[in-house]
């Protein structure tokens, strides 16, 4: 096992360079491979969306990028807002394709609502605020437990474990609005003959946070290899509006306001992108452990949670099994 781990391991020197050899592999894979003229990018006014559209800002050229922001009637109005602006920076065309018809349509919210109701009779959508998240520390030898919290029209919250059955009705119903995004996008992208550019960073794409063809449906992930430290890094260097930079990362999946962190994550960012990068290239626990300021038992633990993340979620990565 590896040691020399320290805190400033993933800060990029040579940010200049990093950044034009995903620009140039960005336009080469686009033009030579996909065959496709440009990128259409969904914006969210989130670090990760706002970063990719910067990219293939500078690799195709504002003329050759078409975002869209695809919100429905969960999302917040500060998503809107900041993608605008971000849109604007970059002097790339944006639309509107509001989802919540086809969410409606297929379901999404009475579903989602019908597993709430079953652990919360008295929620009503209408006036109630709801979000599911994770109540077990990170270091837990156990597998994380999901509970759903209400918040009545007073501000009052309530939580409850879910059971497995209503966690994944809620969850399974949620997904259609990863999922019509990514129809959406792909109707654009076809309509212009353009590649769909993947927003998910490095965390999302290895330890499953994402949806399977939904936002992890794309062409191509010009941040795919990148830890969220290293997407802020390169955003900063690449001019993001600093609201964005700024802003807490969000589900903005549900009614009630909810981190990353808190829904799937459980870390900070600056301490997971360490933690998960010194599992990842096999650096000694106690190394690690002096570094971040936990025990060698607490590494081991949280290691062991990043390995059964991965095990858990590899059939998202998974090709289609062919015979």
């Amino acid at each position: 096992m590896k040691t020399g781990f320290h805190k400033d391991i993933l800060h990029i020197q040579n940010i200049d360079e990093v950044v034009e050899s995903i620009v140039t592999k960005l336009k080469t894979d686009t033009h030579n491979q996909l065959k496709r003229y440009g990128g259409v990018v969904g914006i969210s006014g989130g670090i990760d969306s706002s970063c990719t559209l910067a990219l293939a800002a500078k690799a195709f050229g504002p003329q050759r990028v078409f975002s869209i922001m695809l919100p429905e009637k969960d999302s917040s109005s500060d998503s809107e807002k900041l993608a605008r602006k971000l849109a604007e920076k970059f002097e790339v065309e944006a639309i509107v394709e509001n989802i919540s018809g086809a969410l409606t349509g297929f379901g999404c919210y009475e579903r989602r609502d019908q597993a709430v109701r079953h652990v919360f009779p008295e929620y009503d959508p209408a006036s109630y605020k709801m979000k599911i998240g994770i109540k077990s520390a990170p270091q837990s030898k156990l597998p994380p437990v999901f509970s759903v919290i209400i918040i009545d029209p007073d501000g009052k919250e309530k939580s409850a474990k879910l059971s497995a059955k209503d966690y994944m009705q809620i969850v399974a119903a949620s997904n259609f609005k990863q999922r019509t995004r990514m129809s959406m996008l792909y109707y654009h992208a076809e309509r212009l003959h353009y590649a769909v550019i993947g927003t998910p960073n490095k965390h999302e794409v290895e330890q499953g946070f994402f949806v399977k063809y939904g936002d992890g449906g794309a062409d191509i992930m010009p941040i795919g290899h990148l830890y969220k430290t290293q997407v802020y890094q390169l955003s900063e260097y690449l001019g993001v509006p600093q609201e964005i930079i700024d802003r807490t990362p969000t589900t903005d999946t549900y009614t009630a306001e909810q981190t990353q962190e808190e829904f799937f994550y459980q870390f900070p960012f600056k301490t997971m992108d360490l933690l998960w990068y010194g599992y990842e290239n096999e650096y000694h626990p106690e190394n690690v452990a002096e570094v971040m300021g936990y025990s060698k038992e607490e590494i081991l633990d949280i290691f062991s949670n990043f390995k059964r993340k991965q095990e858990t979620t590899a059939y998202l990565r998974m090709a289609p099994i062919k015979w």
